[in-house]
C-alpha cells in the first residue's frame, strides 16, 4: 500500500451546474449531494483505503488553494500541487507524476477526477486493486470503464478490441468523446463500447515512459522542473514551465496514441455529475418522479429537478421535466431537456449583467 499513490484533479469550473457552481466556488468544493460532505471530501475519503494519506495529491488551479486547505486541512503543503494557469489534464497528470516520482520512482499511481461519485465503494476498491495488481506488473496504461446502461451522450466511450465485456481486462480499440444520440445508442447496443470514467491507473515509469515518447517538450519541461520539487522554489519553477506548456487534454496527448492501453470493465454505481439532468438520473426520486432537495412543496409537478437553500419555502405547481435551482444572487428555472444551453446562459449573464452572477 505504501508504494500506491492517488492524484486528484480539482481544477474544473464545473459550469454545466451553475448557478449552484461558480467559477470561484465549482462543484468539486460543494456539496451537491447534500450529504454533509463536499465532492473532494468524498473522492479522498475514499482512497484512504488505496493508500496512506500522506501519498494522496491534490492537483488544482491555485485560486482554489484556500477552498483545499479550508476542506482538507490533513493535507501537507507538499500534497497540494497548483496550477498557475489553466492548462488541462496532460500537464495536471505530467507534474503530479514527476513530482510522486522523485519521491518513490516505482510508484504505482491512480489518476481520479474530484467530483465524482461512487455508490459501490466495495466493487470500486476491489477494480482498483486488481488495477494496481496488474500496472505493477504490466508496463501499460489502464483506465476504467463502465458498463454503460443507456445511450448517454454525455460521456466518452471506449471501445474495445474484443467483443467481450464480461469483467476481463481488455485492449482498447478506439475513443469516442460524447457522440451524438444515434451513435450513442449504436455503441451501447454494440456491446462494445464502455464509458469513459476518466479515472486512470498506471505505474510511474510507465506513463513518464509514455510522456517523452508522446509528449517530448512537456516531458522535457517536467523533467527540468523536478528538481526544484519539494522545495521553496517548486512554485516559481511550475509558473515559468506553465508558460510553456500546450493546453491539452491525457486523452489526446497520450491515452489516444498509445499502443498499452487496457481498460477494466466496472460496476461501480458510477457518475460524474457533470450535469443537472444526470444529478437528476442519479439521485433517489418521489412518488412524482422529482428529486427535492431543499425546503419544497410541489403540485401537478412531475419529472423536475429542484435544488433550493433550506430557509427559503419553494412552492411550484403545474411543471414537468424542469430544472429549478435557486443559490445565492441567481435562481435559474430551465427545462431539463434544454440544459445545453446553461453554458450559452452564462456567456449572456457575462455580457448583459456582469460576473458578479457566474
Amino acid at each position: 500500500m505504501k508504494n500506491n499513490y492517488v492524484v486528484i484533479m480539482a481544477g474544473g469550473i464545473g459550469t454545466r451546474f451553475w448557478p449552484f457552481s461558480r467559477a470561484s466556488h465549482p462543484k468539486q468544493f460543494l456539496d451537491i449531494l447534500d450529504s454533509g460532505k463536499t465532492l473532494i471530501q468524498m473522492t479522498v475519503e475514499r482512497f484512504l483505503a488505496v493508500c496512506p494519506l500522506e501519498n494522496i495529491f491534490v492537483v488544482a488551479n491555485q485560486d482554489f488553494y484556500f477552498q483545499i486547505k479550508s476542506q482538507l486541512p490533513q493535507l501537507a503543503e507538499s500534497q497540494i500541487l497548483l496550477e498557475p494557469y489553466m492548462r488541462n489534464t496532460a500537464a495536471c497528470i505530467a507534474y503530479a507524476s514527476y513530482k510522486i516520482r522523485k519521491r518513490t520512482d516505482n510508484a504505482n499511481i491512480i489518476i481520479a477526477p474530484a467530483d465524482h461519485v461512487i455508490l459501490k465503494e466495495d466493487n470500486f476498491l476491489q477494480s482498483i486493486q486488481i488495477a494496481l495488481d496488474t500496472v505493477a506488473q504490466n508496463p501499460i496504461l489502464l483506465t476504467l470503464g463502465i458498463v454503460p446502461t443507456r445511450p448517454d451522450t454525455g460521456y466518452g466511450y471506449i471501445q474495445l478490441a474484443d467483443h467481450d465485456t464480461d469483467g476481463k481486462l481488455q485492449k482498447v480499440k478506439t475513443f469516442t468523446e460524447k457522440p451524438n444520440l444515434a451513435l450513442a445508442i449504436e455503441f451501447v447496443e454494440s456491446g462494445d463500447y464502455l464509458w469513459n470514467a476518466g479515472i486512470f491507473v498506471w505505474n510511474v515509469k510507465t506513463i513518464i515512459a509514455a510522456f517523452e515518447t508522446y509528449m517530448p517538450e512537456m516531458a522535457g519541461l517536467f523533467a527540468e522542473a523536478q528538481y526544484s520539487f519539494f522545495s521553496p522554489n517548486e512554485g516559481k519553477a511550475i509558473k515559468q514551465l506553465y508558460q510553456q506548456c500546450h493546453n491539452i487534454s491525457i486523452d489526446y496527448a497520450i491515452m489516444e496514441k498509445a499502443e498499452n492501453v487496457y481498460v477494466l470493465p466496472c460496476d461501480l454505481g458510477w457518475s460524474d455529475l457533470g450535469t443537472w439532468k444526470s444529478l437528476y438520473e442519479f439521485l433517489p426520486k418521489n412518488k412524482d418522479n422529482n428529486v427535492l432537495i431543499g425546503n419544497i412543496l410541489t403540485y401537478e409537478t412531475t419529472n423536475c429537478m429542484v435544488k433550493t437553500p433550506n430557509e427559503r419555502l419553494v412552492v411550484l405547481q403545474g411543471l414537468s421535466n424542469y430544472i429549478v435551482v435557486e443559490y445565492q444572487n441567481v435562481l435559474l428555472v430551465c427545462q431539463k431537456d434544454q440544459e445545453q444551453r446553461i453554458k450559452q446562459f452564462l456567456e449572456d449573464v457575462v455580457k448583459q449583467k456582469g460576473r458578479q452572477f457566474v
